[in-house]
Protein backbone atom coordinates (compact mmCIF):
# COMPACT_ATOMS: atom_id res chain seq x y z
CA UNK A 1 0.00 0.00 0.00
CA UNK A 2 0.93 3.62 -0.46
CA UNK A 3 1.85 6.15 2.41
CA UNK A 4 3.40 9.05 3.19
CA UNK A 5 7.11 8.59 5.82
CA UNK A 6 10.11 9.89 7.09
CA UNK A 7 13.03 8.36 8.11
CA UNK A 8 14.87 10.99 9.34
CA UNK A 9 14.00 14.22 10.58
CA UNK A 10 14.36 17.24 7.98
CA UNK A 11 13.42 19.15 4.90
CA UNK A 12 10.85 18.58 2.60
CA UNK A 13 13.54 16.11 0.46
CA UNK A 14 12.55 13.71 4.17
CA UNK A 15 8.63 13.15 2.65
CA UNK A 16 8.42 9.75 0.44
CA UNK A 17 5.46 8.79 -0.86
CA UNK A 18 6.14 4.99 -1.22
CA UNK A 19 4.90 1.44 -0.86
CA UNK A 20 5.12 -0.39 2.99
CA UNK A 21 3.37 -3.64 3.91
CA UNK A 22 -0.26 -3.08 4.19
CA UNK A 23 -1.60 -3.93 8.11
CA UNK A 24 -3.61 -6.73 9.55
CA UNK A 25 -6.48 -6.45 11.33
CA UNK A 26 -6.36 -8.03 14.95
CA UNK A 27 -8.77 -9.15 17.44
CA UNK A 28 -10.59 -5.81 18.75
CA UNK A 29 -8.95 -4.14 16.07
CA UNK A 30 -10.51 -2.44 12.80
CA UNK A 31 -9.21 -2.17 9.62
CA UNK A 32 -10.04 1.55 7.66
CA UNK A 33 -9.35 2.59 4.33
CA UNK A 34 -8.30 5.94 4.28
CA UNK A 35 -10.20 8.47 1.65
CA UNK A 36 -8.55 11.44 3.15
CA UNK A 37 -6.17 12.97 5.65
CA UNK A 38 -5.16 16.57 6.82
CA UNK A 39 -2.44 17.93 7.61
CA UNK A 40 -1.82 19.72 10.73
CA UNK A 41 1.03 22.13 11.59
CA UNK A 42 1.69 19.09 14.08
CA UNK A 43 3.24 17.66 11.03
CA UNK A 44 5.86 19.47 9.92
CA UNK A 45 7.39 19.44 13.69
CA UNK A 46 7.70 15.74 13.61
CA UNK A 47 9.32 15.78 10.46
CA UNK A 48 11.79 18.36 11.87
CA UNK A 49 11.98 17.05 15.06
CA UNK A 50 9.91 17.49 18.31
CA UNK A 51 12.44 17.97 21.67
CA UNK A 52 12.28 15.14 23.79
CA UNK A 53 10.45 12.57 21.38
CA UNK A 54 12.12 9.50 19.62
CA UNK A 55 10.25 8.98 16.73
CA UNK A 56 10.25 4.70 15.62
CA UNK A 57 11.29 5.63 11.89
CA UNK A 58 10.26 4.80 9.68
CA UNK A 59 6.95 6.47 10.44
CA UNK A 60 3.78 7.14 8.87
CA UNK A 61 2.88 11.02 9.17
CA UNK A 62 -0.98 12.24 9.94
CA UNK A 63 -3.09 12.66 12.80
CA UNK A 64 -6.82 13.36 10.76
CA UNK A 65 -8.27 11.22 8.60
CA UNK A 66 -11.25 9.70 7.45
CA UNK A 67 -12.24 6.64 5.59
CA UNK A 68 -13.77 3.68 5.14
CA UNK A 69 -14.14 0.43 7.11
CA UNK A 70 -13.25 -2.59 5.70
CA UNK A 71 -12.44 -4.99 8.20
CA UNK A 72 -13.34 -6.39 11.72
CA UNK A 73 -11.57 -7.85 14.25
CA UNK A 74 -13.65 -10.26 16.72
CA UNK A 75 -14.95 -8.80 19.35
CA UNK A 76 -15.66 -5.63 17.83
CA UNK A 77 -19.79 -4.72 17.99
CA UNK A 78 -20.34 -1.01 17.72
CA UNK A 79 -18.85 -1.43 13.58
CA UNK A 80 -19.53 -2.97 10.46
CA UNK A 81 -18.07 -3.25 7.30
CA UNK A 82 -18.66 -0.21 5.11
CA UNK A 83 -19.45 2.59 8.12
CA UNK A 84 -16.97 5.62 7.14
CA UNK A 85 -15.92 6.88 10.12
CA UNK A 86 -13.41 9.63 10.98
CA UNK A 87 -9.95 9.11 12.99
CA UNK A 88 -9.88 9.96 16.94
CA UNK A 89 -6.10 10.58 17.04
CA UNK A 90 -5.30 10.16 20.47
CA UNK A 91 -3.90 7.28 22.22
CA UNK A 92 -4.27 6.37 26.08
CA UNK A 93 -3.63 2.80 28.35
CA UNK A 94 -7.35 3.38 29.48
CA UNK A 95 -6.95 1.92 32.95
CA UNK A 96 -5.07 4.21 34.91
CA UNK A 97 -6.91 7.22 36.85
CA UNK A 98 -7.20 9.19 34.42
CA UNK A 99 -8.46 7.72 31.98
CA UNK A 100 -10.87 6.14 34.49
CA UNK A 101 -11.63 9.66 35.41
CA UNK A 102 -12.68 10.61 31.86
CA UNK A 103 -9.02 12.27 31.53
CA UNK A 104 -7.58 10.60 28.99
CA UNK A 105 -5.08 13.22 28.07
CA UNK A 106 -3.92 13.41 31.56
CA UNK A 107 -2.46 10.00 30.50
CA UNK A 108 1.21 9.04 31.36
CA UNK A 109 1.12 6.86 28.11
CA UNK A 110 -1.05 9.74 26.74
CA UNK A 111 0.19 9.91 22.57
CA UNK A 112 -0.84 11.21 19.33
CA UNK A 113 -0.92 9.20 15.75
CA UNK A 114 1.71 10.66 13.60
CA UNK A 115 3.46 11.89 16.46
CA UNK A 116 4.07 9.67 19.28
CA UNK A 117 3.20 6.21 16.57
CA UNK A 118 2.92 6.37 12.72
CA UNK A 119 -0.25 7.73 11.77
CA UNK A 120 -2.84 7.74 9.33
CA UNK A 121 -1.83 8.45 5.94
CA UNK A 122 -1.93 5.63 4.31
CA UNK A 123 -4.09 3.98 2.23
CA UNK A 124 -4.61 1.35 4.98
CA UNK A 125 -4.49 1.75 8.84
CA UNK A 126 -5.39 -0.55 11.64
CA UNK A 127 -6.67 0.85 15.08
CA UNK A 128 -8.30 0.59 18.03
CA UNK A 129 -12.10 1.21 17.91
CA UNK A 130 -11.58 4.35 20.23
CA UNK A 131 -9.65 5.81 17.71
CA UNK A 132 -12.61 6.38 15.51
CA UNK A 133 -16.37 7.91 15.50
CA UNK A 134 -18.87 7.70 12.41
CA UNK A 135 -18.50 10.54 9.84
CA UNK A 136 -21.05 13.13 9.48
CA UNK A 137 -22.94 12.46 6.39
CA UNK A 138 -22.91 15.94 5.47
CA UNK A 139 -19.38 16.34 5.12
CA UNK A 140 -17.00 15.05 2.09
CA UNK A 141 -13.85 13.02 2.94
CA UNK A 142 -11.40 15.60 3.09
CA UNK A 143 -13.99 17.83 4.79
CA UNK A 144 -14.45 15.21 7.57
CA UNK A 145 -10.75 14.86 7.80
CA UNK A 146 -9.89 18.53 8.39
CA UNK A 147 -11.81 18.70 11.66
CA UNK A 148 -10.82 16.45 14.62
CA UNK A 149 -7.35 17.36 15.94
CA UNK A 150 -8.07 21.18 15.79
CA UNK A 151 -11.59 21.13 17.08
CA UNK A 152 -11.05 19.04 19.90
CA UNK A 153 -7.88 20.92 20.55
CA UNK A 154 -9.81 24.51 21.07
CA UNK A 155 -12.77 23.01 22.48
CA UNK A 156 -10.79 21.92 25.68
CA UNK A 157 -8.56 25.17 25.70
CA UNK A 158 -11.72 27.12 25.76
CA UNK A 159 -14.63 24.92 27.06
CA UNK A 160 -13.17 22.99 29.90
CA UNK A 161 -9.81 24.66 30.29
CA UNK A 162 -10.30 28.95 29.96
CA UNK A 163 -14.20 27.92 30.94
CA UNK A 164 -15.61 30.87 28.33
CA UNK A 165 -18.60 32.56 29.18
CA UNK A 166 -20.91 34.79 26.84
CA UNK A 167 -20.60 38.07 26.38
CA UNK A 168 -16.61 38.14 27.00
CA UNK A 169 -13.55 39.19 25.14
CA UNK A 170 -11.82 36.51 23.40
CA UNK A 171 -8.08 37.39 22.03
CA UNK A 172 -7.33 34.33 19.51
CA UNK A 173 -3.85 34.01 17.57
CA UNK A 174 -3.35 33.31 14.10
CA UNK A 175 -7.49 33.38 12.96
CA UNK A 176 -6.42 31.34 9.65
CA UNK A 177 -4.43 28.60 11.63
CA UNK A 178 -6.55 24.95 11.92
CA UNK A 179 -6.60 25.81 15.92
CA UNK A 180 -7.21 29.68 15.34
CA UNK A 181 -10.39 28.92 13.15
CA UNK A 182 -11.36 26.40 15.35
CA UNK A 183 -11.52 28.21 18.01
CA UNK A 184 -13.37 31.63 16.06
CA UNK A 185 -16.16 29.50 15.75
CA UNK A 186 -16.42 27.94 19.26
CA UNK A 187 -16.18 31.40 21.27
CA UNK A 188 -18.98 32.49 18.75
CA UNK A 189 -21.15 29.86 19.46
CA UNK A 190 -20.66 30.62 23.04
CA UNK A 191 -21.28 34.20 21.96
CA UNK A 192 -17.96 35.50 23.32
CA UNK A 193 -16.74 38.81 21.52
CA UNK A 194 -13.54 37.68 19.43
CA UNK A 195 -10.68 39.59 18.78
CA UNK A 196 -8.61 37.77 16.14
CA UNK A 197 -4.97 37.96 14.54
CA UNK A 198 -3.72 37.30 11.18
CA UNK A 199 -0.43 37.83 9.18
CA UNK A 200 -1.58 39.42 6.08
CA UNK A 201 -4.23 41.71 4.81
CA UNK A 202 -5.31 39.01 2.45
CA UNK A 203 -6.07 36.58 5.65
CA UNK A 204 -8.32 39.23 7.29
CA UNK A 205 -11.55 37.66 5.23
CA UNK A 206 -11.50 33.91 5.99
CA UNK A 207 -10.86 35.25 10.16
CA UNK A 208 -14.41 37.10 9.11
CA UNK A 209 -15.69 34.32 7.92
CA UNK A 210 -15.48 32.19 11.21
CA UNK A 211 -17.12 34.92 12.49
CA UNK A 212 -14.75 37.05 13.96
CA UNK A 213 -15.91 40.50 15.62
CA UNK A 214 -12.52 42.22 15.07
CA UNK A 215 -9.39 41.24 13.08
CA UNK A 216 -5.72 42.58 13.07
CA UNK A 217 -3.23 42.17 11.40
CA UNK A 218 -0.44 41.18 13.83
CA UNK A 219 2.88 41.88 11.43
CA UNK A 220 1.91 45.61 12.09
CA UNK A 221 4.14 47.07 14.75
CA UNK A 222 1.36 48.53 16.96
CA UNK A 223 -1.10 45.92 16.28
CA UNK A 224 -1.83 45.72 20.27
CA UNK A 225 -2.63 49.27 20.34
CA UNK A 226 -5.90 48.31 18.20
CA UNK A 227 -6.67 45.74 20.63
CA UNK A 228 -6.51 48.58 23.19
CA UNK A 229 -8.40 50.67 21.45
CA UNK A 230 -11.55 48.28 21.15
CA UNK A 231 -11.73 47.12 25.07
CA UNK A 232 -10.41 49.99 26.15
CA UNK A 233 -9.59 50.02 30.29
CA UNK A 234 -11.35 46.49 30.46
CA UNK A 235 -9.03 44.62 28.70
CA UNK A 236 -8.86 41.09 27.32
CA UNK A 237 -10.50 38.35 29.73
CA UNK A 238 -8.97 35.48 27.50
CA UNK A 239 -6.25 35.06 25.61
CA UNK A 240 -5.98 31.81 23.20
CA UNK A 241 -2.14 31.22 22.99
CA UNK A 242 -0.28 29.37 20.62
CA UNK A 243 2.36 31.26 19.62
CA UNK A 244 4.58 31.33 22.47
CA UNK A 245 7.77 33.29 22.98
CA UNK A 246 6.80 36.46 20.05
CA UNK A 247 3.27 37.01 21.63
CA UNK A 248 3.67 36.38 25.21
CA UNK A 249 4.44 39.79 26.72
CA UNK A 250 2.20 41.35 24.66
CA UNK A 251 -0.27 38.81 25.74
CA UNK A 252 0.14 39.54 29.72
CA UNK A 253 -0.08 43.01 28.56
CA UNK A 254 -3.73 42.69 27.28
CA UNK A 255 -5.12 40.51 29.44
CA UNK A 256 -7.91 42.35 32.00
CA UNK A 257 -7.92 41.44 35.98
CA UNK A 258 -9.08 37.93 36.43
CA UNK A 259 -8.47 37.13 33.00
CA UNK A 260 -6.85 33.90 31.70
CA UNK A 261 -4.34 32.59 29.71
CA UNK A 262 -4.95 29.30 27.94
CA UNK A 263 -2.23 28.10 25.68
CA UNK A 264 -1.36 24.76 23.56
CA UNK A 265 2.02 24.98 22.15
CA UNK A 266 5.06 27.74 21.77
CA UNK A 267 5.82 27.57 17.76
CA UNK A 268 8.32 30.76 18.57
CA UNK A 269 10.03 29.31 21.61
CA UNK A 270 8.98 27.92 24.76
CA UNK A 271 10.70 30.03 27.22
CA UNK A 272 8.86 33.12 28.26
CA UNK A 273 9.38 35.66 31.24
CA UNK A 274 6.90 35.94 33.74
CA UNK A 275 6.76 38.32 36.63
CA UNK A 276 5.01 36.72 39.51
CA UNK A 277 4.22 40.52 41.24
CA UNK A 278 1.97 41.25 38.14
CA UNK A 279 0.38 37.72 38.09
CA UNK A 280 -0.57 37.98 41.68
CA UNK A 281 -1.88 41.61 41.40
CA UNK A 282 -3.93 41.00 38.61
CA UNK A 283 -5.19 37.86 39.84
CA UNK A 284 -4.25 36.12 36.25
CA UNK A 285 -4.32 32.27 35.64
CA UNK A 286 -2.23 30.68 32.70
CA UNK A 287 -2.80 27.21 32.15
CA UNK A 288 -1.72 24.62 29.49
CA UNK A 289 -3.76 22.31 27.40
CA UNK A 290 -2.86 19.11 25.54
CA UNK A 291 -5.47 17.77 22.79
CA UNK A 292 -8.68 17.05 24.42
CA UNK A 293 -10.47 13.95 26.94
CA UNK A 294 -12.16 11.24 25.19
CA UNK A 295 -15.93 12.90 26.11
CA UNK A 296 -14.76 16.36 25.17
CA UNK A 297 -14.19 14.64 21.59
CA UNK A 298 -17.72 13.35 21.31
CA UNK A 299 -19.04 16.71 22.61
CA UNK A 300 -17.10 18.14 19.61
CA UNK A 301 -18.16 15.31 17.01
CA UNK A 302 -21.79 16.04 18.20
CA UNK A 303 -21.30 19.68 17.21
CA UNK A 304 -20.08 18.97 13.53
CA UNK A 305 -23.23 15.84 13.43
CA UNK A 306 -25.36 18.65 14.29
CA UNK A 307 -23.69 21.56 12.20
CA UNK A 308 -22.74 23.22 15.23
CA UNK A 309 -19.02 23.85 13.64
CA UNK A 310 -18.04 24.01 9.88
CA UNK A 311 -14.84 22.52 8.01
CA UNK A 312 -12.60 25.53 6.23
CA UNK A 313 -10.39 23.36 3.78
CA UNK A 314 -8.43 25.53 2.27
CA UNK A 315 -6.88 23.44 -0.77
CA UNK A 316 -6.65 19.90 -1.45
CA UNK A 317 -3.33 17.89 -2.61
CA UNK A 318 -2.83 14.81 -3.96
CA UNK A 319 -1.23 12.00 -1.63
CA UNK A 320 1.45 11.94 -3.73
CA UNK A 321 2.53 15.54 -3.73
CA UNK A 322 3.00 15.74 0.19
CA UNK A 323 6.25 17.86 -0.48
CA UNK A 324 4.09 20.88 -2.25
CA UNK A 325 1.44 20.40 0.47
CA UNK A 326 3.82 20.87 3.67
CA UNK A 327 5.63 23.75 1.44
CA UNK A 328 1.97 25.71 1.07
CA UNK A 329 2.37 25.28 5.01
CA UNK A 330 5.59 26.49 5.70
CA UNK A 331 5.00 29.51 3.20
CA UNK A 332 1.96 30.61 5.02
CA UNK A 333 -0.09 29.89 1.51
CA UNK A 334 -3.05 28.46 3.26
CA UNK A 335 -6.31 29.98 4.91
CA UNK A 336 -7.78 27.58 7.07
CA UNK A 337 -6.82 23.46 6.33
CA UNK A 338 -5.27 21.63 3.69
CA UNK A 339 -6.17 17.75 3.12
CA UNK A 340 -4.81 15.30 1.35
CA UNK A 341 -6.30 12.23 -1.05
CA UNK A 342 -5.56 9.43 -2.41
CA UNK A 343 -8.67 9.80 -5.19
CA UNK A 344 -8.28 13.47 -6.59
Amino acid sequence: MKAVIINKHGGLETLMFKDIPEPKCKPGKVKVNIESSSINHLDLWVRNGLSGINLPFPMVLGSDGAGTIVEIGSDVRDYKMGDQVVIQPGTFCGNCSFCKAGNENYCHQYGVLGETESGVQAEYIVVDPINIYAKANHLTFAESSSMQLVFMTAYQMLIKRANIQKNEIVLIYGGTSGVGSAAIQISCNIGAHVIATVGSRDKVEHAQKMGADNVLIHSYKNWQDDVKDIVGKRGVDIVFEHVGKATWEQSLSLLAKGGRIVTCGATTGQNVPLNLKHLFIKQHTIMGSTMSSLPTFKEVMEKIHNKVYSPFVDKIFKMEDIRKAHAYIEQSKHNGKVAMVFNF
